[in-house]
């Protein structure tokens, strides 16, 4: 704890604190046709009490979360490329610094689900971390409210919410700072990315994009 009881701000080597600080269709089965004959007929039946196909579903994008392999599938080609050239390498072993200071969202990505690390940088005062984690319906419910009420501005984005926090400050150096948090929430995954100083244009939409279609 420096002067002003600011923090030394490193990437790596303290996670970041923020100040109150993201169809299926049915397929119908087919409908069997009449029974041939010698003598063609038509049968009309009463219908019959059960649960009811809607066509109509068949037409919808069969659009969903799949847990990606490896860090360079949860861009596309071109920010991949942008954030090789801008601030490299990806998952440098000395950056330790979390995804997300918030208790709520670090207590699902810590609780043994399926989750994805990747970081940008060198531990410095500059960079970013993001975790990609599987969730149900039941562990992203209220997580949007939460944020909220953390100090979060959330609004819908795609099929699910993006809250996002910003800070600035000064470091025991007298250099300015930005830091702050962005999460994507939906119902199958979480998206959650924590920066200093190095926030690209586009970085949570794109993933989003990619991995959601």
């Amino acid at each position: 704890m420096g002067r002003n009881g600011i923090p030394r701000l490193v990437v790596g080597a303290t996670a970041l604190v923020l100040v109150a600080a993201v169809a299926t269709g049915c397929r119908p089965e087919g409908t069997p046709g009449p029974t041939p004959s010698s003598t063609p007929s038509i049968t009309v039946k009463d219908p019959t009490p059960g649960p009811s196909v809607t066509p109509i579903e068949t037409d919808k994008p069969q659009a969903g979360f799949e847990m990606p392999a490896a860090c360079e599938d949860i861009y596309s080609a071109a920010m991949l490329a942008q954030l090789q050239a801008a601030n490299p390498p990806l998952n440098d072993p000395g950056v330790t610094m979390l995804s997300t200071e918030n208790a709520d969202l670090l207590e699902i990505i810590h609780s043994g689900v399926p989750t994805l690390r990747c970081s940008w940088g060198k531990p410095s005062e500059y960079g970013l971390a993001t975790n990609v984690t599987a969730v149900d319906a039941e562990q992203a419910g209220g997580l949007a409210s939460v944020l909220e009420a953390a100090g979060f501005g959330c609004e819908a984005m795609g099929e699910g919410t993006v809250c996002r926090i910003e800070q600035k400050g000064v470091t025991l150096d007298d250099n300015e700072y930005t830091r702050g948090e962005t999460h994507y929430i939906a119902g199958d995954a979480l998206v959650t990315t924590a920066w200093i100083n190095f926030a690209p244009d586009g970085y949570t939409e794109d993933i989003v994009a990619k991995l959601w279609g």
